[in-house]
């Protein structure tokens, strides 16, 4: 595996020498677009190797560079396929990653009028989110609730995989709450429960201000980190996205 790693960080280097070869990456597209064609398939090379090592986090960048490369050279389907191809690797590493990968192919295929494409990878993203949902569940369940330190840390489990489930749409939400409230009674006791019930409810109506605000009041109190600032404003933006969906 060591061997497989060290030819893919080679053919990385390889790829980089190939790209600065030229004056600037804009002379190579128009005066050399064989070097930017061979990049790319280095970063391929590379992303394969990666991934023979299981280097999955070294993989997904590499697909996500001939990805770029191809989306500057105007080859958008190219460009999408090493996306979706970067977010498998990611999926195995860092799901904020693979999200955000898969959002720049869907984002080609909805230009490009592929929208079966565009739908096939939004059910890709809600399942990432079902699966961290799930996850943050189970990490619950396998212990005891008893302890009052658990009983703390159950709560946030619980609020996290709520936003989780919020990220596909509000019924599945709805339904996460009231298994929720069946393992742990005292969850619709806090605020937690309380503001995901009132953004449910701000995303049923489009109410984006009442959203807002809902999550400013409760920051103003307990400080939201950055991994609750980022699934807050993805749920905020599907309103923005969609907005004559309910």
């Amino acid at each position: 595996m060591a061997d497989n790693e060290q030819k893919a960080l080679q053919l990385v280097a390889e790829a980089e020498r190939k790209l600065s070869s030229s004056r600037s990456f804009f002379g190579s597209l128009f005066g050399s677009s064989s070097k930017v064609e061979e990049a790319v398939e280095c970063y391929h090379r590379a992303a394969n190797m990666f991934k023979m090592a299981k280097k999955w986090s070294s993989a997904g960048k590499a697909f996500y560079d001939a990805a770029d490369l191809h989306a500057k050279a105007g080859s958008r389907h190219d460009a999408a396929n090493n996306y979706v191809d970067a977010a498998n690797c990611f999926k195995k590493s860092d799901t904020n990653e693979a999200i955000s990968c898969l959002l720049k192919a869907i984002e080609i295929y909805t230009d490009m009028g592929r929208f079966t494409m565009a739908a096939k990878h939004h059910q890709s993203i809600a399942e990432i989110y079902e699966s961290e949902a799930v996850d943050l569940e189970r990490a619950v369940a396998t212990a005891s609730l008893e302890s009052s330190l658990l009983k703390y840390s159950a709560k946030e489990y619980f609020f996290r995989a709520a936003l989780c489930h919020l990220c596909i749409d509000a019924l599945n939400a709805q339904h996460a709450i009231e298994r929720y409230q069946e393992q742990y009674p005292a969850f619709q006791d806090s605020r937690e429960y309380k503001l995901i019930m009132t953004l449910i409810e701000h995303l049923e109506e489009q109410n984006l201000e009442g959203f807002t605000e809902a999550v400013k009041e409760y920051d103003s109190i307990s400080r939201l980190d950055q991994w609750y600032t980022t699934v807050l404003l993805r749920i905020k933006k599907q309103v923005n996205d969609n907005p004559d969906l309910r």
